[in-house]
């Protein structure tokens, strides 16, 4: 008997089937939504928390980067940058198009199609990440790279980028596509202390950014992505390779066409070694001028000077001021040129066969190179081959030079098989060449490194401008500037202080002076017995006070100072502007007649400028005006201007008008029939005045010359004080140094006709007499002993002992270029 089967199939409830969806499908989604939510609404939260506390944009809105102190010459040549930034902002008209297609094209070719974020080419790149496994692209717009250039630091965390994301939203939204671009372009650091693609022409290829070329802009625009490593100096190959890049891709966003393409992949890039040191980037001429002016300013502004884009403008003229580089340059040269030559200045031991392993050369001549650098003309060179007839050099690994007979004749004791070690050039001698002329074509010669030096200022001496500084042969030696800072014994140049003195006391120019020698015990100086000389040992029985000067006769400056008196000539001299501390003490007073104390050429420039201008005390000024190139306005912002004190005022009055016109009577006389006539004869004007100075033992020679409207002072000596030579005078050393400037600075300068005589000169005879002592009271003889034949008393002068005060904060900085000089 058989069961009966149920075949009936159990079916699933509408209650299974719910709980399935809800389960596995609507939980999920729903878990999925709230969680999307919680997240957008995080989201919304951080962005709004996070916009809060965004910077605010003033940073750029008021872009006020930091820039360098800038000095320049008052016919605009830059003579000097200080700063860590080199930087040149621009407004986006003043940077030319091929320069920002350039920088489209490298970095961000959308720039001005996105909000801010090329999200397609940020999937792009996370892709390309994620796949390489590395950072091996990035996404960054140029409006991001402005956000983080500003404001960011450059850490790699999420938060951060977030930050950057909203911040450059932000920045959309306040500013123009034009302005990101600019802010950009002006800030981006592209190696080398270039900020800015302005500065980065002009510190790769010497240039303004207006006139880069093609092949050049799109070198600029590949250094962003790694300025330090890739850039036209650190790395010509890699700048090369990406170059083509943006040139590729500036074709073909029709930027550029393919012929100008093809051309600009052709030319060659040449990037100029443009040294960005602060101490030596500025021209070769000024950098007294500079370093001068940036110390002055550093005195106001200390640290911020070099950040708060300060635009000095000097007094000086780059025309005198070459003029004056060159002139002092040329004398020093010509002083050593007829010396004997010392020796070479070092020496690098060779391998033998050294020559034939040029990359050991080239390691050789960078190392000669650097520890001894060319000094402008003169360039360095090692010895491979020297005889007494011929001197084989090179200078760099293409270059050798063969010198041979009048190319030698300098240095033939040098040659000689039985020179001194010290004085020998040998194979591996680094020695200093210079091109001469011989027949008609320049060739190199062999010689010394100077070690004399020589300085030079000139000034306007009727408002103290400088208009030439230079302190020395080479600044890069020290910097030190012997036109400020160099304290030395001025000889003969101090007399005519002395006979103005002499003057106020009843000397006239015609006053004769007895020239003979005389001796002082020691019991009279208060230590050793002074026995003082004329030059040359040369004695008359008399001169007047005009011969005296025109031949600097010592025997009469001392005999006038003493006439003068110690307590009124110290009166005097310190109207003139000089310390009397830098003087002799008054037990040796009489030594001032013949110019031992220490003065600067600075001083010695003011003092004659007392007779240049009629008897008015000035103050020298170096900086003429100062602009702020971060404030934003139509017209440059001048927030500091020279006010000097000009002659003419008579609250500034130093000497009486008579004693100047009577001194530049004398000192004419000098320049036309003195120790100075080669000065008129050479320059061909009946305008000048002027004196020379050696000092004892040929230790410093100078030279002080003047007209109405340019005083000029040259120096030339050793640091360390040693003679000079025999024979050797201030008239054949330091003069022509002033001739040759003057033929520069004077060109332009018309003849000036003789001052007119004053009021209260008595002209008799020949002679000039001031009122007070006319003819037969004045002093007429002074004897041996130093004595007037007639005893007279001098007039009461009413003496101005204090220097005026300039009215502004620029008057106030001459004092720190005015050693005490009160």
């Amino acid at each position: 008997m058989s069961k009966k089967v149920n075949s009936t199939t159990k079916k699933p409830s509408k209650t299974n089937k719910s709980s399935f969806l809800s389960r596995y499908i609507l939980k999920p989604l729903v878990f999925v939504a709230g969680l999307g939510l919680c997240f957008l609404l995080i989201a919304v939260l951080a962005i709004k928390l996070t916009w809060s506390s965004l910077p605010d944009l003033s940073a750029m809105t008021e872009y006020k980067p930091r820039l360098p102190l800038y000095v320049y010459s008052s016919d605009g040549v830059l003579l000097g940058e200080y700063g860590d930034e080199r930087r040149n902002v621009l407004n986006l008209q003043e940077i030319p198009m091929v320069m920002r297609q350039a920088i489209l094209a490298a970095e961000d070719d959308g720039f001005y199609k996105h909000g801010g974020v090329d999200w397609k080419s940020m999937g792009r790149a996370v892709l390309a990440n994620l796949t390489s496994g590395r950072h091996s692209q990035g996404a960054s717009t140029i409006t991001m790279q402005v956000a983080r250039n500003f404001y960011l630091s450059s850490e790699k965390k999420l938060t951060r980028k977030f930050y950057e994301l909203l911040l450059t939203y932000k920045i959309e939204q306040t500013l123009t596509k034009d302005q990101i671009l600019e802010l950009y372009m002006n800030q981006i650091y592209l190696g080398h202390r270039s900020y800015g693609f302005a500065a980065a022409a002009r510190t790769y290829f010497n240039k303004p950014l207006s006139d880069v070329t093609l092949a050049e802009a799109a070198a600029l625009a590949t250094i962003p992505k790694s300025p330090s490593r890739t850039n036209p100096r650190t790395n010509l190959k890699a700048v090369k390779i990406r170059q083509k890049y943006v040139l590729r891709r500036m074709e073909e966003l029709g930027f550029i066409t393919q012929a100008e393409m093809d051309a600009a992949l052709k030319e060659s890039l040449i990037p100029q070694e443009v040294e960005v040191e602060r101490d030596k980037n500025f021209a070769l001429f000024g950098q007294y001028v500079a370093e001068t002016t940036r110390q002055l300013i550093y005195s106001m502004y200390g640290e911020n000077t070099y950040g708060r884009g300060l635009k000095v403008v000097t007094t000086v003229s780059s025309e005198d001021q070459r003029a004056a580089y060159r002139a002092v340059r040329n004398g020093v040269m010509s002083y050593t040129r007829r010396k004997p030559y010392p020796g070479p200045a070092g020496y690098i031991e060779l391998p033998k066969d050294i020559e034939k392993d040029q990359e050991a050369m080239v390691e050789i001549l960078e190392r000669m190179h650097e520890k001894y650098p060319d000094n402008d003309e003169l360039v360095g060179a090692l010895v491979l081959e020297a005889s007494p007839t011929k001197v084989v050099v090179v200078r760099n690994e293409d270059e050798i030079i063969e010198l041979q007979k009048d190319q030698l004749k300098t240095v033939q004791r040098a040659l000689k098989p039985n020179a001194k070690d010290n004085v020998k050039i040998k194979r591996g001698s680094v020695v200093y060449l210079e091109q001469i002329k011989l027949k008609d074509e320049y060739v190199w010669s062999i010689i010394n490194l100077p070690i004399v030096q020589g300085a030079l200022i000139a000034m306007n001496p009727n408002n103290g401008a400088i208009k030439a500084m230079i302190g020395g042969f080479d600044f890069t030696n020290g910097g030190f500037n012997r036109t400020t800072q160099a304290w030395r014994q001025p000889g003969s140049t101090f007399k005519p202080f002395i006979y103005a003195a002499g003057i106020e006391k009843g000397l006239t120019p015609e006053s004769n002076i007895s020239d003979q020698p005389f001796v002082l015990s020691s019991r009279q100086t208060g230590g050793k017995p002074w026995t003082p000389k004329n030059y040359g040992n040369n004695y008359t029985v008399s001169q007047t006070v005009r011969r005296g000067l025109y031949k600097s006769k010592n025997m009469i400056s001392i005999r006038v100072l003493k006439i003068a008196g110690a307590d009124y000539a110290a009166d005097f001299l310190t109207r003139m502007g000089f310390d009397m501390k830098n003087q002799p003490p008054k037990g040796a007073y009489l030594t001032m007649a013949l110019g031992a104390g220490s003065v600067t050429p600075l001083q010695m420039a003011t003092g004659y400028s007392i007779f240049a201008n009629g008897g008015f005390r000035i103050n020298p000024y170096l900086i003429d005006y100062v602009e702020d190139l971060n404030v934003q306005e139509d017209e440059p912002v001048v927030i500091m201007r020279a006010q000097p004190i000009k002659a003419g005022n008579e609250a500034n009055r130093a000497i009486d008008a008579r004693t100047a016109w009577i001194m530049n009577n004398l000192l004419h006389g000098v320049a036309t029939s003195g120790t100075a006539a080669r000065s008129t004869v050479q320059l061909k004007r009946r305008d000048l005045h002027g004196k020379t100075g050696t000092t004892n033992r040929s230790v410093d020679a100078w030279f002080v010359g003047y007209t109405p409207e340019l005083v000029g002072v040259t120096w030339l000596g050793f640091d360390q004080p040693t003679p000079l030579g025999n024979r050797e005078t201030g008239g054949g050393l330091a003069m022509p140094m002033w001739i040759e400037f003057m033929k520069t600075a004077l060109k332009d300068i018309p003849q000036a006709k003789p001052a007119p005589r004053p009021k209260g000169i008595i002209a008799s005879g020949g002679n000039y007499y001031l009122t007070e002592y006319p003819p037969g009271k004045a002093i007429a003889n002074v004897g041996v002993d130093g004595l007037p034949t007639n005893n007279l008393t001098a007039p009461v002068f009413t003496s101005i002992s204090t220097r005026p005060k300039a009215p502004d904060a620029i008057g106030d900085l001459i004092k720190s270029i005015t050693p005490n000089s009160n």
